[in-house]
Order: C-alpha cells, then sequence, then structure tokens
C-alpha cells in the first residue's frame, strides 16, 4: 500500500509569488532604494568577517541589538527569525493546539489562515466593510463568542493599504485579555500608529516587523518579533536553535546600525507612494487613502488591466478580480505604469 500523507497537507499547494521576467516590477511591496556604496561596503566586509564554519549566534544579539537602537526598545524583548514567515508559523505551531480558534481579517495577509490551518487550528475569518477597515467592536465580540485564543491581523493591511488606529489597537487588546494579540506591523515604518514603545504594558501581544519593505532588505529574509519577557521566552525556546544564518545576521545588523533607512529613505518612499496614487486618481480609478509603500485600486478591470500591464513588461498583484495593488516604485517606475494604463483606460 503506498504512503498516504496526513489529511491537512494531503491538498496543499505551494504559495504563488508572480514569476517570470518583467522590466519592471511593482508587485511585491518592496523598496526600490538599495543601500549606499558605503553601506555595501560595511555589509561585504561583515560578510567577509563571518566564520562560516561555526553555527550562528542562536539568539542572533547582535541583530536584535541593532533593531533594539534603531527603534528604541529594549533588546531582550526582541527575537528574530528567518523572515515574519517563520515567527508567525512559530507562532502558530507553538502558541495554538489542535481545535483551538483563531480569528482573521479579510482581505488580510492570506498567511495567517495558512499557518492557522497547518495548526490544526479552527479560522474564524471576519470579513472587512466597504472602507476596508476592522469593526474592532465586531472583533471583540467574536472573540468572546468563538473563544478565540489567537488573533492575527496586520496594520497597516496588506493588501488593502488601510490602517487602523493606536487606540483602536489598544481597545482591542484590553477587550480579548484571554487572546493572544499578534499584530504584523510589517508597514508600520510607512505610519506613525505603532505600539512598539508599549510592548511591556500587554502580556497578551506579539508585534511583528520586517526588514523586508522600508529597510529594503527583501532578500536577506528577516524579521522580528517583539514581546514580553513571558513570551519572548517562550518563543525563544520554540522556535529552532540557528533559524537565522550567520551571515544574514551579519549583513542585515551592518544595515540597521544605520539610521539614514528610515530617516531618509521612508520619506522618499512615501513621497513616490504619493504620486503614484495621485496619477491613479487623475486617471479615473478609485484609490484607497494609503498608509504604506503602495497603492490599493478597486476596478472591475482588474484582471484585463494586469494581463494589460503584463504585457507592457509591467507585473502588479491582483486580488479576486476586483482589485490591483501597486508598489510604489521609482519616479521612472511610476511614469511608464501610468503611462500604460492610461494608454489601456483612453
Amino acid at each position: 500500500m503506498p504512503y498516504i500523507p496526513c489529511e491537512k497537507i494531503r491538498e496543499l499547494t505551494p504559495y504563488d509569488p508572480v514569476e517570470g521576467e518583467y522590466r519592471i516590477r511593482l508587485d511585491a511591496n518592496e523598496s526600490f532604494f538599495l543601500p549606499t556604496d558605503e553601506d555595501c561596503a560595511r555589509i561585504a566586509q561583515a560578510a567577509a568577517d563571518t566564520a562560516l564554519n561555526r553555527y550562528p549566534d542562536p539568539m542572533a544579539r547582535e541583530l536584535c541589538g541593532a533593531f533594539a537602537r534603531l527603534y528604541g526598545v529594549n533588546s531582550e524583548l526582541v527575537t528574530a527569525g528567518n523572515g515574519s514567515d517563520e515567527l508567525l508559523f512559530v507562532l502558530a505551531s507553538a502558541f495554538l493546539q489542535k481545535g483551538d480558534t483563531v480569528l482573521t481579517l479579510s482581505p488580510d495577509f492570506s498567511m495567517y489562515r495558512f499557518y492557522a490551518a497547518q495548526a490544526e487550528a479552527r479560522c474564524v475569518t471576519l470579513e472587512k466593510s466597504g472602507d476596508l477597515l476592522p469593526d474592532i467592536d465586531e472583533m471583540i465580540a467574536a472573540v468572546r463568542a468563538e473563544n478565540v485564543r489567537m488573533v492575527m491581523f496586520s496594520n497597516p493591511c496588506n493588501p488593502t493599504s488601510r490602517g487602523v488606529h493606536a487606540d483602536e489597537v489598544r481597545r482591542l487588546i484590553a477587550g480579548c485579555p484571554d487572546a493572544l494579540i499578534v499584530l504584523d506591523e510589517a508597514y508600520m515604518d510607512f505610519w506613525n500608529q505603532s505600539l512598539l514603545q508599549e510592548i511591556e504594558k500587554y502580556d497578551n501581544l506579539i508585534i511583528l516587523r520586517t526588514a523586508s519593505k522600508a529597510l529594503g532588505l527583501a532578500a536577506l529574509r528577516v524579521g522580528f518579533a517583539v514581546a514580553s519577557p513571558a513570551l519572548t521566552c517562550l518563543l525563544r525556546a520554540a522556535k529552532s536553535p540557528y533559524n537565522v544564518g550567520a551571515v544574514t545576521q551579519a549583513m542585515a545588523a551592518a544595515v540597521l546600525e544605520n539610521p539614514a533607512y528610515i530617516r531618509e529613505y521612508v520619506p522618499l518612499i512615501l513621497s513616490s507612494r504619493d504620486m503614484l496614487v495621485e496619477g491613479l486618481r487623475r486617471l479615473g480609478f478609485e484609490v484607497y487613502d494609503s498608509c504604506t509603500n503602495f497603492a490599493f485600486v478597486h476596478t472591475d478591470r482588474a484582471a484585463e488591466l494586469y494581463e494589460k500591464l503584463a504585457e507592457c513588461g509591467i507585473v502588479v498583484r491582483q486580488f479576486g478580480g476586483k482589485y490591483l495593488r501597486i508598489t510604489a516604485g521609482t519616479e521612472y517606475e511610476n511614469n511608464e505604469l501610468l503611462r500604460c494604463l492610461k494608454g489601456v483606460c483612453l
């Protein structure tokens, strides 16, 4: 009798990112900035100085310290991961038991439901209303009614670009004392409503951050979890011992030591986003107010426009045939996108 995989993975299919060669990629919300020449030299030296025959620091102390200094938090409350995705997987697999209930939102990052399913948890998903913002009262009510053990959501939201103000998130945390709130702040460098500085006030909150967006290190796959001492201890115990490679730790730490990535690059990225949003609106598109480095467009022609842009060598992301998510790029990239859309729409 042939081997049969267990039921929970039998129907799995791999994550499906956009593949292929395109002259302009505006599909993954990456930064359009590369490190400066000086930083590249520091990164190269950090990699060269790494002892490749030795295992990496299991606690990634230098990297977590660089993150803590950049954001003004206690390094003892920071856990590094192989991207935020690894941390999401660890949180779901370690903090949930089979049959536990997880609350997610829609639209939101699809991997929350995926990792909950991997943990054999029951997933309750609340649909957002027309403004694409979550209803905090509805979330609190659902947590209580469904005996939810974990809430997972992004703020600002991927893919909607919308953000929930900090006071509302505080209200959610206070209203759900028996649930672990996993708050994914991957895009919070582009907004100013973070709860990172308040993390020690809460025993049921874990904040995730990434180096893949504003910091421009998507290729390195570096993410961070910030939580109370007790939760941090559990998370460090649950992760694999050497989860972030030594070269990655050294290279990422070299970049995080330079505050220019936040101080100088973020305003330029936001300026590009505003240019993109304004250009799309001038073409008549419905574009949501954005708290991120991308524009979220509502259009019944999403599938058609996606294909037309691809024919022009430009790739974006399409959601459900009703939405396009478009990353802010360089001035040239934005203008090329708008020029191609204008040719299709007019």
